[in-house]
């Protein structure tokens, strides 16, 4: 089946290619023919070399050299009927069809070869993309995920945003960040976060130790490869999340990194946080970080996400609006509501994003166990689109 596909993929433009070969060969007939019944000081022959020109619009070197010696032929034949091939003018014409057509073969292989090395950069991207960002899973524990992400680089689909998450004994860890730059040169950074996240996530017990742990290798990564001229200038916003099967809360560490919203049916609330300094900046000690925690209902979603969000502009300048926009889908599964936030992101933007952008939603499907219920709100609530505030 998979090597059905692949044929068919490839048997598709080839299709395609060779339907479009209609017009330049219908162009040839009809110059032929018009310059064929047209006075004797008339000369359309020079025209044949657009039908060339057209194919290496959409086809290849083989079949633009084969509608170039079509020309040439239709040329020899209009030749024919107008004085013969040995005429000075004819003989210029054929001359000039020929070269043209030479040059337009030429320019149309330059062409197919710049497309495949664009294919083969598009194809590294996107084999560094499934090494780094591996995808999440629909379902983890109790929880449905749905992830989306937007390079800002036409040649990308990776940048310096990144996203992960993993099992532990009693329930999940996400983690979100964004390091500085975006695109390519910021892939190994986010490489190196990563990498320590699904390690360490498994070695620490509470998250102030796992952002400490983090922390630590960002800062012997940065002294072993930092330029001297960056120095202090590299740095990664990290949000870490741990969301316990059994527990209707969620515990959260913010290194500088903007706060969840939190999803109820008609109500979009921003999570109130105790942002410690990014990582990179040099806070190593689990003390230095404030552990918030939040009440996280079944049927309620949370929605993770990176500057390159709400800091989108729209053509005259204004930001998007995040916040009010993700409260009009709040009754939608995860994947639906990235579907219409990817849709309402690009189209306020135009199209184009200038900064790497991600988007985690997370919904709790399951109650949690009675005897484990402690309480509505730990940290967090607050009104209609506002920042949650304690309680």
């Amino acid at each position: 089946m998979a090597a059905q596909q692949r044929f068919a993929h490839l048997r598709q433009p080839w299709q395609s290619s060779h339907a479009l070969l209609v017009i330049p060969v219908v162009l040839i007939l009809v110059i032929t023919l018009v310059d064929i019944h047209s006075p004797p000081d008339v000369h359309l022959g020079p025209a044949l070399v657009i039908a060339p020109a057209i194919t290496a619009s959409f086809a290849g070197p083989r079949l633009t050299g084969f509608i170039g010696v079509l020309a040439l032929a239709a040329q020899a034949i209009i030749g024919v009927f107008h004085g013969g091939l040995t005429t000075m003018n004819h003989v210029v014409q054929l001359v000039t069809i020929a070269v043209l057509s030479v040059l337009v073969v030429f320019l149309s292989a330059v062409r197919e070869r710049r497309s495949r090395q664009l294919a083969q950069v598009r194809s590294v991207a996107e084999a560094a993309q499934h090494v780094l960002l591996w995808p999440l899973p629909d379902q983890i524990g109790p929880l449905q995920v749905a992830c989306l992400y937007l390079a800002a680089e036409d040649e990308a689909q990776i940048g310096g945003d990144l996203y992960a998450a993993t099992r532990t004994e009693h329930g999940t860890r996400v983690m979100i960040g964004d390091v500085r730059g975006k695109g390519l040169p910021a892939i190994g950074e986010a490489a190196l976060l990563l990498g320590a996240f699904r390690e360490a996530a498994h070695q620490h017990t509470t998250l102030p130790t796992l952002a400490a742990g983090l922390e630590q290798s960002v800062a012997r990564y940065l002294t072993d490869f930092e330029p001297e001229d960056e120095a202090g200038e590299r740095f990664a916003t990290t949000l870490l999340l741990e969301i316990p099967d059994e527990d209707p809360i969620t515990r959260l560490i913010s290194c500088g990194h903007p706060p969840p919203l939190l999803l109820r049916p008609g109500d979009a609330v921003t999570v109130l946080v105790h942002p410690a300094p990014p990582l990179g900046v040099g806070r190593t000690g689990s003390e230095d970080y404030t552990l918030d925690v939040f009440s996280f209902e079944p049927g309620e979603t949370l929605l993770l996400y990176t500057d390159g969000v709400i800091e989108a502009r729209d053509p005259a300048g204004g930001f998007y609006p995040f916040t009010e926009r993700a409260a009009q889908w709040t009754d939608t599964s995860p994947e639906t509501l990235l579907h219409y936030m990817r849709r309402d992101l690009l189209a306020h933007v135009g199209g184009r994003l200038d900064d790497d952008a991600a988007l985690i939603a997370i919904r709790r499907t399951t109650a949690p166990h009675p005897s484990r219920r402690h309480g509505r709100i730990l940290r967090g609530g607050g009104s209609r689109h506002g920042s949650a505030t304690s309680q």
